[in-house]
C-alpha cells in the first residue's frame, strides 16, 4: 500500500474527505520527522516507537574499487515495534 492508497483507505473509513486525509498524513510524517531530527522520540502506544539511533563509525569497502574508505558516525531513524502491531502480524486476537 502506498501512501494514496493510504489516504483513500483511511477517508473511507474515518469519513473524512481523501485530500484533506492526504494533507493530515504529511502533516503527521513532517512532525516525526522533525521529532526524529530534533532526537526527540515519538511513541505511538500499542503501534510503536520512532527513534534517532546513532551509527557508530566503521570503514567499508567502495563497491566500486574494493578499496578501504571510512564511513562516518551518522544518525539513523529506527523504528521498535509495538506489542499491539505484533500481536496483529502474528495474528494474535486482542484479549
Amino acid at each position: 500500500m502506498n501512501k494514496q492508497e493510504l489516504a483513500t483507505s483511511v477517508a473511507e473509513t474515518t469519513g473524512v474527505g481523501r485530500v484533506e486525509t492526504l494533507r493530515i498524513i504529511d502533516a503527521t510524517l513532517e512532525t516525526i520527522t522533525h521529532c526524529l531530527a530534533r532526537g526527540e522520540e515519538v511513541r505511538l502506544v500499542g503501534f510503536g516507537n520512532f527513534v534517532a539511533g546513532t551509527r557508530k563509525a566503521t570503514t567499508g569497502r567502495n563497491p566500486r574499487t574494493g578499496e578501504p574508505m571510512d564511513l562516518a558516525a551518522s544518525v539513523v531513524p529506527k523504528f521498535r515495534v509495538g506489542r499491539n502491531l505484533k500481536d496483529a502480524c502474528n495474528g494474535v486476537a486482542e484479549a
